[in-house]
């Protein structure tokens, strides 16, 4: 287990751009004393019963790509910020890739041999660029729980291309049912648990809420003996952020600064003092830092919000 006293991972998933970066772009994540970013170059799937994945192609955005993600690393590098590559499925308009399911045996077969030659080509870039963490699926549910075989295979072909260590992405609800645990180095979270009914709740609501929760990932962490790291976390900045805070539904737009706040620092709290717990990824951090985010946005960013500076506080004090 990490021991209580090592630095945290502060990480950001930095999202990919039409255009390479440049210190403009990178400088911001320094300002908030991020010390890891998560890279995420986009594959994309037609639909949830489609068997071909499309990736590193001209008609993808440049951040999306293989050369694309090859430069953020080096970028991102240059500011001594370490790496989680983080290759991840876009299904098109937007369905949960974790009811991605095939309906014969030659469709799984096509989806495992491109989701192979997905992987394993990013596992190649990974281990160019000596990233620090290489995370293999995210939110793959589905395919895990009908294709376990290929999964324990896949992870045997990442070793013997990459040598760092190693995670999967499970959403908040999916991880107690992910078998592969044991053979990689994090258990990897995606942590969007509901935490409070509150339309804005205070912190001390979302510490309790955590009641819930905290506890069975800690015995599960304590069980397989590995730690637990945060794919992803984070919250809208909405009316009721922390009820469901996976809905990502454009509807909700009622704008509550505080209760992303509010939500943020109590997984900080809740969390980062915790010796089997490795810190995590706040979801999402855009490349344009100046023009996104603000005080009328109700999304998930934190940028140039009140919950920047909460994050910049706790990461500052977690180097």
């Amino acid at each position: 287990m990490r021991p209580a006293d090592s630095p945290k991972i502060n990480g950001v998933s930095f999202v990919a751009s039409g255009v390479p970066i440049d210190s403009s772009h990178t400088n911001p994540m320094v300002r908030i004393h991020a010390n890891y970013a998560a890279i995420m170059p986009f594959g994309f799937i037609q639909d949830l019963e489609h068997p071909e994945i499309f990736f590193n192609s001209e008609r993808q955005w440049f951040g999306e790509t293989l050369a694309g993600a090859k430069q953020y690393i080096e970028s991102i590098r240059e500011h001594d910020i370490k790496i989680m590559l983080k290759p991840q499925l876009w299904v098109w308009h937007g369905a949960y890739t974790g009811f991605i399911e095939m309906q014969n045996e030659t469709d799984w077969k096509t989806l495992e041999d491109t989701y192979s030659k997905y992987i394993l080509e990013y596992a190649h870039l990974a281990q160019e660029l000596h990233v620090e963490i290489f995370c293999i699926g995210t939110e793959l549910d589905f395919f895990i729980k009908n294709r376990p075989d290929f999964w324990f295979d896949l992870i045997k072909k990442v070793r013997t291309t990459y040598n760092g260590k190693l995670t999967y992405a499970a959403n908040w609800d999916e991880f107690k049912r992910t078998p592969f645990w044991r053979e990689l180095d994090f258990i990897g979270i995606d942590a969007y648990f509901p935490i409070s009914d509150n339309r804005t709740p205070s912190v001390e609501d979302c510490i309790r809420g955590w009641d819930a929760h905290k506890p069975i990932i800690k015995k599960y962490a304590d069980s397989i003996n590995k730690p637990v790291v945060f794919t992803e976390y984070g919250y809208r900045s909405v009316d009721y952020s922390a009820k469901e805070p996976w809905k990502s539904d454009r509807n909700m737009t009622q704008v509550n600064l505080e209760a992303q706040k509010h939500a943020t620092q109590a997984l900080y709290d809740v969390f980062w003092h915790e010796p089997w717990f490795s810190g995590g990824f706040v979801w999402k951090w855009f490349h344009s830092h100046d023009t996104v985010g603000g005080n009328e946005n109700s999304q998930y960013t934190p940028q140039n919000k009140p919950v920047e500076s909460v994050i910049k506080s706790h990461y500052k004090l977690h180097r």
